[in-house]
């Protein structure tokens, strides 16, 4: 089984995670965001200040019109962090540390939903994440829509927290990387499974964006100069 995009820790594979799952190593935690039969149409958001954002939410995603089983995923006995759970919340156990992810940050509701809640199997309170995400109107990744169903890498950052001594995380519906960054970011090693092909292509091209050190800045900076362009 060869892998779309391997570095770093980081390994990527394009196909259905069911009959990719039984070829990989053990994992010691889940954090995905899978379809769960929303059945998305476009919506517009009205919230005051924010433009309508239809044509992502009006895409097709592969798997959202059928109910969604997580019980392949709980199997695995692993720590698990489980988005949209509330939709399937009737096909999972009983838990008291719900995650939520406030993306109005206390703003007037709308069209969208007011929040995203995620399932986890390790104990601990309810917890919950403030992050504008209102249509176009973000706190962080400003104009990066790159999935319909995309969330900030600072949420899934904060998802990782809660799985602190998983240092192989396996995000089965990968979609446009964002767990896999947020992985990366925090030196874990990660893989990512993604049914459609474009998607995994923009997975890999955000994870292949490094961060280069340009010699005569550092030097400068030793030196205890100023930094090119300083004046």
């Amino acid at each position: 089984m060869k892998p779309y995009y391997e570095h770093a820790g980081i390994t990527i594979y394009h196909g259905d995670c069911r009959e990719i799952l039984p070829q990989l190593p053990k994992v010691d935690g889940v954090l995905t965001d899978p379809p769960y039969g929303h059945g998305w149409a476009g919506i517009a958001s009205s919230a005051p200040g924010c433009r309508g954002w239809t044509n992502r939410r009006a895409e097709k995603i592969v798997g959202a019109d059928i109910p969604f089983d997580p019980q392949f995923l709980i199997k695995l006995d692993v720590p698990c962090i489980l988005w949209g759970a509330n939709h399937y919340a009737d096909k999972l156990p009983p838990s008291a540390g719900w995650l939520v992810w406030d993306k109005r940050e206390g703003t007037a509701t709308n069209n969208l939903s007011d929040c995203e809640m995620a399932w986890r199997n390790v104990g601990g309170s309810a917890r919950l994440f403030r992050h504008m995400w209102n249509g176009l109107c973000r706190a962080s990744e400003v104009g990066d829509h790159l999935h319909p169903t995309q969330k900030p890498i600072e949420l899934m950052q904060w998802c990782l927290g809660f799985l602190p001594n998983s240092r192989l995380i396996l995000d089965p519906f990968a979609g446009s990387g964002t767990t896999l960054i947020a992985a990366k970011n925090l030196n874990r090693r990660a893989i990512g499974i993604e049914i459609e092909e474009k998607y995994c292509e923009i997975a890999a091209k955000r994870l292949s964006q490094e961060v280069f050190a340009f010699p005569e800045f550092a030097m400068s900076k030793q030196d205890g100069g100023p930094g090119p362009g300083s004046s």
